[in-house]
Order: C-alpha cells, then sequence, then structure tokens
C-alpha cells in the first residue's frame, strides 16, 4: 500500500492527513471493547471488526479512521473470562466528543462513530452522543452512529461470536479465527431449546457453544469473509455519504 492509500490516522502525518482531508473530510471512529468471543476468537474482536469496516468504507469513500477505542458496556458477558468492560458510558461519551472537538477544528465535515459491540446500552449512547453533537448551532460537523448490527442488508444476521462475527473477522484477519478450538459438531452439536440459537441455555459452560449466541460459527465459510467484509464496508460509506450537512 502506498502512502497516498493509506487511511489509519495513527500511520499518517499532519501533511498526509490533511492531504486525505482536502479529497473527502470523512473521518471514522470506531468503538469496540475487549470481551470473551469464545475459545475461537480474540477478546478484541469488536474492536478489530469495527475498525476492519471503517478501513473498508474510507478506502471507498476517502477520509480517515482514527484508531479504535477499546472500550464498551454493556450485554450479558460482563462476568466472562477476560471480559473487560466500563461500569457506563460517560467516559466513552466523553472520549467522543473531545475528539470530535479536534476533529471540527481540523477540517473534518462529517464523522462516522461505528461500534463493533452493540449492546442495548452502547447503542443508546453512541446515539445520545450524535444526537446532542447535531444540535448545536452552527457546527460545522456532522456526526452520524451506527453499528455494525445496523445493515439492513448484510447477508447474515448479526450475532455474538456466531457466524457471522467469525466470518467477518475471516475477512479482516483470517489468522485470528481458530474454530478448530470448538468442539466438533458431530460429536458435540449445539442443542439448543426451540431452535433458539440466542437462548440463555448458551450462557452455560457445558454447553458446546458457550458465550456464542447466534448460528453454529462452525458452519461458516470463512472463504466468504472478504465478501462479507466488501459488503459491510460498501453500506458503511453510504452511510457517511448520506449524513446531512449543513
Amino acid at each position: 500500500m502506498s502512502r497516498t492509500d493509506q487511511v489509519q490516522a495513527e500511520l499518517l502525518s499532519p501533511d498526509e492527513l490533511n492531504a486525505r482531508l482536502a479529497d473527502h473530510a470523512i473521518s471514522y471512529l470506531p468503538l469496540g471493547t475487549l470481551e470473551f468471543h469464545g475459545p475461537h476468537l480474540p477478546i478484541g474482536l469488536d474492536a478489530l471488526t469495527a475498525h476492519g469496516v471503517c478501513v473498508s468504507a474510507a478506502r471507498r469513500s476517502g477520509g480517515i479512521v482514527l484508531p479504535t477505542v477499546y472500550q464498551g458496556f454493556g450485554g450479558g458477558h460482563g462476568h466472562y473470562p477476560w471480559t473487560i468492560m466500563m461500569n457506563g458510558g460517560g467516559g466513552i461519551s466523553e472520549h467522543l466528543n473531545a475528539t470530535l472537538t479536534r476533529l471540527e477544528d481540523f477540517g473534518v465535515s462529517t464523522a462516522v462513530i461505528f461500534s463493533g459491540h452493540f449492546a442495548p446500552e452502547q447503542l443508546e449512547m453512541i446515539d445520545q452522543v450524535s444526537a446532542k453533537w447535531n444540535d448545536r448551532e452552527n457546527g460545522a460537523l456532522k456526526v452520524t452512529a451506527t453499528a455494525v448490527n445496523r445493515c439492513p442488508t448484510a447477508p447474515l444476521p448479526a450475532d455474538h461470536a456466531g457466524e457471522f462475527e467469525t466470518t467477518l473477522l475471516a475477512g479482516i484477519a483470517p489468522e485470528l479465527v481458530h474454530l478448530e478450538r470448538l468442539p466438533p459438531a458431530d460429536t458435540h452439536p449445539a442443542v439448543d431449546p426451540g431452535g433458539d440459537p440466542y437462548g440463555l441455555h448458551r450462557h452455560e459452560p457445558q454447553h458446546p457453544l458457550w458465550g456464542v449466541f447466534g448460528p453454529d460459527p462452525r458452519v461458516a465459510v470463512l472463504e466468504s469473509g472478504p465478501t462479507l467484509l466488501e459488503h459491510m464496508g460498501a453500506w458503511l460509506a453510504e452511510t457517511a455519504a448520506a449524513t446531512p450537512s449543513n
């Protein structure tokens, strides 16, 4: 990748950042967390997928991608191994607002807050940050907040460590996906009462898909990961382009 194709802000000099923003004054702000995603996926999955989708979008739409914020809160995995959650969204909101203030100073006209962690509490927080920011009078920067589960045309339903998240990470960093660390499906089938792969029984450590909520990742077609990533990136780029301007 040439320097002119680089979209990650932390890898660019001030002149390079200014050049990219002069063409398309868009900045993507990925959010994630550190959270258990089964034995087959890394704890940073939410942040890794958020960043990967943002990079894919920026390569389409122009603009830059800020480093991922590895903070999140809410959801039902707070006490799982190696899950590190915030107690609330105040610190994350403060970080986002400080970042948006500086981006506006730098001439950014559109900012997209994009969360890979989509617990309801997290989504409410980013929506509130966006709404409050856009309610200001005479603000030059407009904000859109969305998340990996909000793509209406995604070819797979959003889940937690299931087929969707496993496939998406395979499109970004396939070396981090280890389906062989899950028990074999033929000897350890996913027994889900009522056929519900999102049921509370998945919280039981004896379940072969403990902590996985969604379709069985063992059926994931990892080779389709790049296609899923491209689809998500195109959707997010369109979302950025549709952000109302002044």
